[in-house]
């Protein structure tokens, strides 16, 4: 009779140590990574793989990877071999990384989690277009103009134009004027001298015919 009651309450104690482990077992869980959770990488991987206790779903396997300031990083969808998920990547900007990861469960309960990695060094930047240059304010803006006496247009600080239009510079108008001046004086000069000898001509006849 004792043997049949220890018999009963082993029974009892292994079934209540079965029970409760049924449904744990059910769950899927993450048994490790490529690159490892909390990793610092100086090269960059090609792909990310995790590993799960239980062979994934594809129908119900959400796999993302985020980057720096939230830029995606996956370079593809993931693939699928046995218990191990790969999810090609794209690597961006140095800094933190965050793989994101959804998994069904044989009970129907999906398991979410992540892994984080940091790079230590980003791609380098595309370097910038060269922009066209663009013509300065003052090389096109046109210089102020001022009527000239012939009812032209001349540029401020710029030669006058003769009567035939063609440039003059100052030098050759300050000669043009000091030779209309020279010839003022001669002409006057002249004019004098002729007054003179007429005058002494008048005299002399004067004189002639008092005699």
């Amino acid at each position: 009779m004792a043997r049949t009651w220890l018999a009963v309450v082993g029974m009892a104690i292994g079934v209540s140590v079965v029970l409760p482990a049924t449904p744990a077992a059910a769950h899927n869980s993450l048994t490790g990574s490529d690159p490892r959770n909390g990793a610092r990488l100086a090269a960059a991987p090609k792909r990310i793989e995790l590993r799960f206790l239980a062979t994934p779903a594809p129908a119900t396997t959400k796999i993302t990877v985020t980057g720096p300031d939230n830029v995606p990083a996956a370079g593809g969808a993931p693939t699928f071999s046995g218990s191990r998920v790969s999810v090609p990547f794209k690597p961006g900007a140095a800094g933190l990384y965050i793989v994101g990861y959804q998994v069904g469960s044989t009970d129907g309960h999906p398991v979410t989690g992540e892994i984080r990695f940091t790079l230590t060094t980003g791609t380098p930047a595309e370097p910038p277009s060269a922009s066209p240059t663009l013509p300065s304010a003052s090389a096109t803006a046109p210089s102020p103009t001022a009527p000239s006496p012939t009812g032209g247009a001349t540029s401020a600080g710029s030669p006058t134009a003769s009567a035939s239009g063609s440039p003059v510079s100052p030098a050759a108008a300050a000669d043009e004027g000091s030779d209309e001046r020279a010839s003022g004086w001669f002409w006057l000069l002249a004019a004098v001298v002729m007054l003179v000898l007429v005058g002494g001509v008048v005299l002399l006849r004067r004189r002639s015919s008092r005699r």
